[in-house]
């Protein structure tokens, strides 16, 4: 990696890439400690725990939300707007065929994206804003208040959004991906400061911490082996008559990756999750609340093993479905058809659908219980260890190792191009 951030340094136009992605991020972190004004932080502490909903994105802002500065909605709506037209791009089929239109059914759906995250900005504005009231973090309750907050906050995350796409085009990887990878990284002094402040309170020894730091270290090599594993299933092609002359046919593999749903699998559990927990804050007093909170039977209840379990069936399901209407089998095996290929050992055609439907299957499970594993081991860590309070988390290392191989992938393809490029000339 050293050496391909070095070798990248030479090149004049990645070294201009880096640059600018270097100083957007450094606009990005400046703004995020300028803060929204009439707020009282200090009532926001218990709202942004670790583990919790706000917690998480909490972390996705870089503690913007908890200091709620301009940037405390991060890219959050755009996330999520990327994510509902991508759902809604297979279940409707205008948008469906749009995608299929090359680049400029692209750039149509990109526009949309935009707009529905303008839209789900305002929202999530004025849902913060029903948040903050509802813990009294509101130090002025003037109508002229409450639209400069909603003001700030949506015209902020648009222009992350902004900034994002300014980052991928004239710098280095997914620019949107950069700014939440920045973002998490810059909680980890402070996770660090933690632990040696509960081993100075005599809470944990020294040995817990090696323990942590070595089940910390193997669960990171553990995911950059899933992220960069995957099952290649093999594709023969038939040879074709050239004029006069016959071509040999190719062989080929469709490669299934273990980690394909990435962290969005873990995002939609974790608002399922966090839902029932996150509508009881609002209704302390009600029998609701005691029961998502309090009783032995509650599905809902956290740092509970009912929790961890249920948790961990949902992102394994979240991870079979996003990789199913992702990878569209039926499409594969009709496009193999028409390009006569066929899966060595199986008919084309149905079978070839089947087959393609039981390895995804196999490896969507696969793929869904480590994700499972990395996001519910930080819940037994809190509920069964003394470190309480700390930003240990498996989703973050997906993202992290996720967006920083992606980073790479794309940096040494664009020395690749460049070498070519030159031994052509």
């Amino acid at each position: 990696m050293l050496s391909t951030l070095r070798n990248a340094w030479k090149v004049k136009e990645l070294k201009q890439r880096m640059i600018f992605t270097l100083l957007m991020i450094a606009i990005f972190r400046m703004g995020n400690f300028i803060p929204v004004p009439g707020i009282d932080t200090n009532k926001l502490a218990n709202l942004t725990q670790p583990g919790t909903l706000f917690g998480f994105y909490d972390l996705l802002s870089g503690g913007a939300f908890s200091r709620f500065s301009i940037f405390a909605m991060g890219v959050t709506p755009y996330i999520n707007a990327s994510i509902i037209i991508q759902l809604l791009t297979v279940a409707i089929p205008s948008l469906e065929s749009l995608s299929k239109e090359g680049e400029e059914g692209r750039k149509k759906i990109q526009n949309y994206t935009r707009w529905s995250s303008l839209f789900l900005g305002f929202l999530q504005a004025y849902g913060t804003y029903a948040i903050i009231t509802r813990y009294g973090a509101l130090k002025s309750m003037t109508a002229l208040s409450v639209f400069i907050i909603m003001l700030t906050l949506t015209t902020a995350s648009t222009f992350l959004m902004w900034l994002g796409e300014q980052i991928t085009v004239k710098g280095l990887g997914n620019g949107v991906s950069i700014l939440i990878f920045v973002n998490i990284i810059s909680r980890f002094p402070e996770t660090v400061i933690k632990i040696g402040e509960l081993q100075n309170s005599g809470m944990v020894n020294f040995i817990q911490v090696i323990v942590l730091v070595v089940i910390s270290v193997a669960l990171l090599l553990g995911v950059i082996v899933t992220n960069m594993g995957e099952r290649r299933i093999p594709v023969q092609y038939a040879g074709k008559m050239l004029g006069r002359k016959m071509a040999n046919g190719q062989s080929s593999h469709i490669p299934i990756n273990m980690n394909s749903s990435g962290v969005i699998a873990i995002i939609f559990a974790m608002s399922v999750m966090q839902v029932p927990g996150t509508i009881a804050q609002f209704i302390p007093e009600s029998k609701f609340a005691n029961f998502i909170t309090n009783s032995p039977y509650s599905l809902f209840k956290q740092n509970s093993w009912q929790y961890a379990v249920m948790y961990a069936i949902l992102i394994i399901f979240f991870t079979w479905f996003y990789s199913e209407i992702t990878f569209k089998p039926d499409e594969m095996s009709e496009n193999m058809h028409k390009s006569s290929g066929f899966i060595p050992g199986v008919r084309p055609g149905r079978p070839t659908e089947e087959y393609i439907e039981r390895v995804l299957l196999k490896v969507s499970i696969l793929g869904g219980a480590f994700a499972a594993l990395v996001a519910v081991l930080p819940i037994i860590v809190a509920g069964y260890t003394s470190f309480q309070g700390i930003s240990f988390g498996g989703t973050a290392l997906l993202i992290e190792v996720g967006v920083a191989l992606d980073t790479m992938r794309q940096l040494e393809s664009q020395l690749t191009m460049r070498h070519y490029k030159g031994f052509l000339k």
